[in-house]
């Protein structure tokens, strides 16, 4: 058995419409959009964002209405942390860090979409 790659995530959300214009706020294209979803993508990979009320499945229920985010941190990379920082600054969102070294060998800040899940934009040095 051999793993190929991971191509993408799939998250539940309160509102659709702020998602999409989050996501493509950041340079996300949306390549389908549904009534109850929508799926991203940002080159090959792919992320789904799935109406956290509209899930039907007995044993999702309960997840689709915890805490989102906790624990989890969506890496993305860019050419110039800064310049992508203060791009974002631009367009009137508000990331939860500054850019900052760290001993691993980054550059990132972290912002949080609606539903608080946490994207890290970073450049390795």
């Amino acid at each position: 058995m051999k793993l190929k790659s991971v191509s993408g995530v799939a998250f539940y959300v309160k509102d659709l419409d702020k998602t999409a214009t989050f996501y493509e706020t950041l340079g996300f294209e949306i390549k389908k959009r549904e009534q109850d979803h929508i799926t991203i993508y940002l080159n090959w990979y792919w992320m789904e964002f799935w109406l956290a009320d509209n899930e039907e499945t007995s044993e999702f229920q309960k997840e689709a209405n915890l805490a989102k985010g906790a624990r989890i941190f969506i890496y993305v990379s860019v050419d110039n942390v800064d310049k992508f920082y203060k791009g974002m600054i631009a367009k009137g969102l508000q990331p939860s860090s500054e850019p900052r070294d760290w001993p691993t060998g980054n550059r990132e800040f972290v912002i949080r979409d609606p539903d608080g899940y946490k994207l890290v934009f970073f450049k390795r040095k």
